[in-house]
């Protein structure tokens, strides 16, 4: 059989992710990212033979087709561009659309770069709250937030989560995301504070939900050829994959013929496809980190049992344990993940970025000691858009 080419990650750049940025308007900040990214890959802008744009709504920054105000930002005039959007998993979406254009023989150097202004746009659950079908489902009323509460208490309905279940994985992810220089929230804090927060949706309070953040990231990813002609450094991709779920929340309630709203079956189809391409049977073993997108602390749960890292219903057990922690057995979002920070058009290639940040040993503070091997995820939309991603070193 011929060996199929590798495309590889070589240049990563972040922005340090805050409620604000009142200092760059939207281009500047996607630039500061390009600027990081192509400073760490060593090249310029003038290599870079593609560019793929990372936007969610237009809403969120009061733009209309707002990837027009990226191109000069980006280096993109007279080059192949293209703009990807499918919601909390665009990030990861657009590196996938990347990775193909690289495999398709199209380009040997691609840039993927993007940015937002959550915090800015007003009120972000204003906008996002529209994603729903008006005559079926907005009206109960259904938004991000109520629909991930109902997710909540069918996970506690079917397996016995807490809401200090829920507050444990805010613990952690804090305590994590205070090593990590580009997490929003960095404040450490305790499963009392998490009960005491306001209650937003039961069983989701404030500190159980994920921020509004402002920032830019950007990733150069490369063929294989090219990173071996140019003897460069890379993080190599080795599974990418997709899938997704029904429209509506109400054909998710769990029967026979549905998925079960406790769980995140099209989440685990996507991971198990990309471990499938990588040659991943056993992640337990085989994952050494894993960065998996997480809005709410109850949805951390069912993408960990998703992503094979724990059995149905388990996971929640497991954290008591210590499984998921820095330093247990599969740490889960070293960086903090999304309850730490989420600029929902670029959240996901964060995930992506800190993937490979991992194993390639430069994660800092956070690094999960001896990594080789990781996994990172993206969820969009209604919950219904699901991407997943396997990097190596």
């Amino acid at each position: 059989m011929k060996k199929i080419p590798r495309v590889g990650i070589i240049g990563i750049g972040q922005s340090n992710f805050t409620a604000r940025r009142p200092d760059a308007n939207y281009p500047e900040l996607v630039r500061e990212a390009v600027r990081l990214a192509m400073a760490d890959a060593k090249r310029e802008l003038s290599d870079i033979e593609a560019v793929v744009y990372s936007l969610a709504p237009d809403a969120l920054l009061g733009i209309g087709n707002a990837e027009r105000l990226g191109v000069d930002a980006v280096g993109a005039r007279s080059k192949r561009f293209m703009r990807i959007n499918t919601g909390g998993a665009t990030g990861l979406s657009a590196l996938a659309a990347a990775h193909s254009h690289i495999l398709a023989g199209a380009c040997d150097l691609v840039l993927v770069a993007g940015a937002d202004k959550v915090g800015e746009c007003g009120d972000s659950q204003t906008i996002l709250n529209k994603i729903w079908d008006p005559t079926y489902e907005r009206s109960l009323p259904l938004g991000t937030i109520t629909m991930l509460a109902m997710s909540g208490i069918r996970y506690m309905h079917k397996y016995g989560m807490t809401q200090e279940d829920m507050a444990r994985v805010v613990v952690k992810n804090r305590e994590h995301a205070a090593l990590n220089p580009h997490a929003h929230l960095r404040e450490r804090t305790t499963i009392e504070e998490v009960m005491n927060s306001r209650m937003i949706s039961w069983p989701i309070k404030l500190f159980d939900a994920c921020p509004q953040s402002s920032g830019g990231c950007a990733m150069v990813l490369a063929s294989e050829d090219y990173i071996r002609r140019n003897q460069l450094e890379a993080v190599w991709i080795t599974g990418v994959a997709h899938s997704s779920e029904s429209y509506f929340i109400g054909d998710r309630m769990g029967n026979k013929f549905t998925a079960d709203h406790a769980d995140a079956q099209a989440l685990g189809e996507a991971i198990h496809r990309a471990y499938k391409m990588s040659g991943i049977t056993d992640p337990v073993k085989q994952i050494d980190a894993a960065e998996l997108y997480a809005p709410f602390s109850n949805t951390e749960f069912h993408s960990i049992e998703a992503a094979g890292l724990a059995p149905l219903g388990q996971s929640p057990a497991m954290l008591r344990e210590g499984y998921f922690k820095l330093g247990g057995q599969n740490p889960v979002n070293a960086s903090g993940g999304v309850l730490c920070a989420n600029a929902i058009a670029i959240t996901a290639m964060v995930r992506v970025a800190e993937a490979a940040l991992q194993v390639w040993g430069r994660a800092g503070d956070h690094q999960v000691k001896g990594a080789k091997r990781a996994v990172a995820s993206g969820n969009g939309g209604d919950h219904q858009l699901f991407g997943a991603m396997v990097v190596e070193a």
